[in-house]
């Protein structure tokens, strides 16, 4: 793996250790810190930072019946799901959610690719597979998009973005990502709004392909 030069904002760190990023944007950003020394240990830090502040909280007192119903559950079945552990490029997060399966890849055209993984109110959640040298339509964003690049690299307006790296874009960003030579380019994308394209054609397909 080529070294990572892109990373997840710290605020943003903060906000996964806390529990408050949105899902779509919970999974990119699970996936990076898999791969990711640096950001690990950013997020282990946040993690720890947010324990010591647990410590210092006042212990509040629970009813009778709260104290009874968290004790019922504790009794009750459970039966674990295997964890998923990497395979291939896919980090354990993405693995989990494809369930073990390989991706089930539709055409976008020109040999772009997708497999969308999660869908809901919150965003949605897509893998990408872009052809060497094959460019994505110019668009800018109505919200946020997190970009992971697990496999090729691509170049866009803000720089280049190899195996490992995240791109944070927002409505300030109008971008053309280019996949770069060699290896198909294969991203993990989430968003929370839908892309917003500038050419006509791919603004007439894209409720056709949920972007």
């Amino acid at each position: 793996m080529s070294a990572i030069t892109h990373h997840t904002p710290d605020g943003m760190l903060a906000a996964y250790a806390a529990g408050s990023l949105p899902q779509p944007f919970a999974l990119v950003v699970a996936s990076h810190v898999s791969l990711c020394v640096q950001c690990r240990v950013a997020l282990e830090a946040h993690q720890s930072a947010g324990g010591a502040v647990l410590e210092t909280v006042d212990a509040v007192a629970l009813s009778g019946s709260v104290k009874a119903d968290i004790l019922a559950q504790l009794d009750a079945p459970f039966t674990s799901e295997p964890v998923q552990k990497r395979s291939g490029i896919y980090p354990g997060p993405v693995m989990e959610v494809l369930k073990g399966r390989a991706p089930k890849w539709k055409s976008l055209g020109a040999g772009v690719r997708q497999d969308i993984l999660t869908a809901d109110e919150t965003g949605s959640v897509r893998l990408i597979y872009i052809p060497p040298g094959q460019a994505v339509p110019d668009h800018g964003h109505n919200g946020l998009e997190l970009t992971l690049v697990l496999q090729g690299s691509f170049t866009d307006e803000t720089g280049v973005f190899g195996v490992g790296d995240l791109e944070v874009a927002d409505e300030e960003l109008d971008h053309t990502p280019v996949a770069g030579p060699g290896d198909a380019c294969i991203c993990l994308a989430a968003t929370d709004a839908p892309l917003h394209f500038r050419a006509l054609l791919p603004r007439l397909l894209q409720p056709l392909f949920r972007i």
